[in-house]
């Protein structure tokens, strides 16, 4: 217990040198952390937690996903609803189908590891772009797009992982079973969420002590998610919907006013631990991979992911052109490049079934191209927001 405590805080101390370093050089903080994760492991440093699925489903993804969620607006995320909703949805199987028939076709793969690979890598992780736009103070629809489309995309992605994992495991025989399942996961998430925050909230507003309720918005965005999950439904969805009903609850006088000036700050805080804590894990596992005889996989990868996601957001955007659900053709460069992968992609690689055929093959490749994501996207965003003019108009 003292040791873990104490590797706590010597990572929180890493941590917070990187974000005064990385401030003051304009570099993105998770570029930093992973970079700092990759010096310790190289200087020797032991880390004694490693990555795995039950690390972060269990402790970093209820937070980040409530905290990314409790600060989206009801009113400006129903507007962009009929975009994010077909982008998270159509999008991401036009992502990993892509993905899938690339790998199936150029690299011989079989088509079981082939989708399996497509459906998991779908999932985009913005944590960059989110800290970026937070930082430059970028135009609101932009924001609100980015941030509602990444979380119903992680949503999706994870309960389309399941199901295509049970079909190849004999959980599912049928196309009926599948859809069933997939109905129930759904609408079971956003219902447990849903109910669970409203639930808590009640709570909440029965004391004028902020201290009891931010103790219960941090009982709503775990219980939500392992309630769901004890249900094998699905745990984003609920964490997403839980945030989104506190987050527009706050508002309403329901708690407090010390309790809705106390809730931003701590949450933020809150995402702020988590998401060190992963990158910095992120770091020192990345530098632990081996790459050797697997470039080119890596390569096609990488190409496949990225083809894939200009696939997922071109053509569904271009359905809005003529309506005033248009999106900007600036804008969806930014989906487009802003579409990066992180700690859910590793996750679902790392609970992937020791007996699946390719799974250490994947599990590599998924680190590869989360790589990528963090230093090819991450660095490059800022320059893409800059010529784009979004940053200028931000100002």
């Amino acid at each position: 217990m003292t040791s873990d405590l104490s590797q706590l805080g010597f990572l929180l101390f890493v941590s917070a040198i990187v974000a005064m370093l990385t401030r003051r050089l304009h570099l993105p903080y998770t570029v930093g952390l992973v970079l700092a994760g990759m010096a310790l492991y190289f200087s020797h440093v032991y880390i004694k937690w490693h990555l795995t699925k039950d690390l972060i489903f269990s402790v970093f993804l209820p937070p980040l996903v409530f905290e990314a969620a409790l600060f989206i607006h009801w009113r400006d995320f129903k507007k962009e609803l009929p975009v994010v909703t077909l982008l998270a949805t159509a999008g991401v199987v036009l992502a990993a189908a892509v993905t899938s028939v690339g790998m199936r076709f150029a690299l011989d793969w079989d088509w079981g590891s082939a989708v399996i690979f497509g459906v998991l890598i779908a999932a985009t992780d913005p944590v960059s772009v989110i800290a970026t736009f937070k930082e430059s103070k970028m135009p609101g629809r932009l924001r609100t797009l980015i941030e509602s489309e990444s979380l119903l995309n992680d949503g999706t992605a994870a309960v389309a992982f399941v199901a295509v994992l049970g079909l190849l495991t004999g959980g599912h025989e049928t196309v009926l079973s599948i859809g069933g399942a997939l109905f129930v996961t759904i609408i079971g998430g956003v219902l447990i969420g849903g109910i669970i925050a409203y639930l808590f909230m009640l709570l909440a507003g029965r004391t004028p002590d902020y201290l009891v309720e931010i103790t219960f918005t941090t009982l709503v965005a775990y219980g939500s998610f392992f309630v769901a999950e004890h249900f094998d439904c699905s745990g984003v969805l609920a964490a997403l919907t839980a945030g989104l009903v506190v987050g527009n609850f706050r508002s309403s006088g329901s708690i407090s006013a010390a309790g809705r000036h106390a809730l931003g700050p701590f949450w933020e805080y809150v995402a702020f631990v988590a998401n060190s804590l992963v990158f910095l894990l992120i770091g020192a596992q990345e530098a632990q991979q081996h790459f050797s005889g697997l470039w080119a996989p890596v390569l096609v990868a990488i190409a496949l992911v990225t083809l894939g996601r200009a696939a997922a957001v071109y053509p569904l955007c271009a359905i809005f052109a003529h309506s005033r659900y248009k999106v900007k053709l600036r804008h969806q460069h930014v989906l487009f490049w802003g579409g990066l992968r992180g700690a859910l992609a590793l996750a679902l690689a790392l609970s992937l079934p020791e007996d699946l055929p390719r799974r250490d093959v994947i599990v590599v490749i998924t680190f590869a191209v989360v790589a990528f994501s963090v230093f090819a996207q991450g660095l490059s965003i800022t320059p893409l927001l800059r010529r784009l003019g979004l940053l200028e108009h931000a100002k």
